[in-house]
């Protein structure tokens, strides 16, 4: 307990640090899109996001987009506005650039520094331009994401661009400052994320948050990376549920977010019937993605994200004897003494309680609809990243696929989207992985809506 009480004075030290300016929580019917480079292209982020709303706002459907383009420059999103995010009538925008912008192998160079200053004024320039179509964007709301960092300290092989980070850094000074010139919302990913990489690698100096290219966050990076933008939305100590019981009373003192009804106390045993507004969040314990070795979970250890945004409390007091077996439904979650009960139970982190398996039923269908969206983002890519420069954007045709094969085996990048685009090339297969995600999200926002439990805290012998 006192390591957790550490960890959420270091976390709620560095949220304080980052200056971010508050962004308004989602509200039903919003499409939200988030731009962005490879971070967002392949990454969870939004998606850990968007699995915490459909959870603990189950009837507040929203539909969040995913707008990432890997290896681009703010540039690049300035030339796929129309095509790729204004063209989704997007009621909110989260956009991050910076680190294509600042560029790799230059930081080597006698005059990398000079070099660093020349793309950060391009990026800068080519930001100036969205930012002009932003404004245009009248009914939307806009948020800049100062992005995650690049590692340069952590103590493994991979090479490290020297200074790389500084020259982020200079961008993300710079959006946070035209983030409030603007009033537009403002989240750090950048910051928080680095003075973890610091912390973490006191114990363990080859520890990263940002990958073994020391670039592209986990899945625990990614959930951080949630973590911070639902903090920045004002959303920590909602509750899932809290419910207060006094069995020598035979009261309930308290609900919240939850309905408790039909209690029933005897000398052995307490029983009632429990309906919460929100589902447990569920947190993945299996790597999920190419290559990908870290789990959700293990975020856990890093940020407070159980104590302040994970709470589905059960508290009994005035139990009489020394230990009880709690069931729902039934089926026996767990035992504990009595003055645990006192203290508080934490449902959401056991995940057998029949919400919790529920609330895993919408995170499965989740991944499953992430995955569809990474074959259309693949899609995306090719486009945005390849046909546009041969003159060849959505051509979609023979030419096409003759100019893909040409290319692809000196192009690793293009050579590792081929076979996606061989079938996503065809309007009627991207048509239907659409409605396939749609399919998924209707069961998600079906499916997600909490149901009545029976509650029994039966004294043991």
């Amino acid at each position: 307990m006192k390591d957790l009480a550490i960890l959420f004075l270091l976390t709620v030290g560095l949220c304080e640090m980052t200056y971010s300016q508050k962004v308004e929580p989602f509200h039903k019917g919003e499409r939200v899109a988030f731009v962005g480079n490879s971070i967002t292209d392949g990454g969870h982020y939004h998606s850990y996001i968007w699995l915490y709303y459909m959870t603990r706002f189950p009837d507040q459907r929203i539909d969040i987009f995913n707008c990432g383009i890997g290896g681009d420059c703010s540039g690049d999103i300035l030339k796929r506005l129309d095509d790729d995010v204004f063209n989704r009538n997007p009621t909110t925008i989260f956009l991050t650039f910076g680190m294509n912008d600042v560029g790799y192998y230059d930081f080597y160079k006698s005059n990398a520094a000079e070099i660093a200053r020349e793309k950060i004024q391009k990026s800068i320039d080519s930001y100036q331009k969205i930012e002009k179509r932003l404004k245009e964007q009248t009914n939307a709301r806009k948020i800049l994401i100062a992005g995650s960092p690049y590692d340069e300290t952590a103590k493994f092989k991979k090479e490290v661009f020297p200074k790389k980070n500084d020259a982020i850094l200079e961008i993300v000074e710079f959006q946070q400052k035209n983030a409030s010139d603007n009033r537009w919302g403002f989240v750090d990913f950048s910051r928080p994320m680095t003075e973890i990489n610091l912390r973490e690698q006191k114990r363990d100096s080859s520890y990263t948050l940002c990958g073994q290219d020391r670039i592209h966050p986990g899945n625990d990076g990614h959930m951080v990376m949630a973590y911070l933008l639902l903090k920045t939305q004002g959303l920590a100590g909602k509750e899932v549920a809290d419910m207060k019981i006094d069995a020598s009373q035979k009261k309930v003192n308290e609900v919240i977010n939850c309905e408790v009804s039909e209690l029933a106390i005897t000398p052995a045993s307490v029983q009632f019937n429990y309906l919460a507004k929100s589902l447990p969040y569920p947190l993945d314990t299996f790597p999920e993605g190419w290559m990908e070795a870290k789990r959700q979970s293990d975020a856990m250890a890093l940020v407070p994200f159980m104590e302040e945004f994970n709470r589905e409390m059960l508290y009994v007091k005035g139990l009489t004897g020394k230990t009880y077996t709690l069931k729902i439904d039934g089926a026996m979650i767990g035992s504990w003494p009595a003055h645990k009960f006192a203290e508080g139970l934490n449902l959401a982190s056991i995940t057998k309680t029949p919400q919790y398996m529920q609330a895993m039923q919408v995170m499965v269908l989740n991944e499953e609809r992430w995955e569809i969206e990474r074959r259309l983002r693949s899609y995306y890519w090719m486009q945005f990243s390849f046909f546009r420069d041969k003159g060849m954007l959505f051509a979609d045709n023979q030419a096409a696929l003759d100019t893909l094969g040409k290319y692809a085996p000196g192009n690793i990048f293009v050579a590792g989207n081929k076979g996606n685009y061989v079938k996503s090339r065809f309007k009627t297969v991207r048509e239907t992985w659409n409605k396939e995600m749609d399919l998924l999200l209707n069961e998600i926002y079906t499916i997600n809506k909490p149901v009545s439990h029976k509650m029994e805290i039966v004294q043991n012998n």
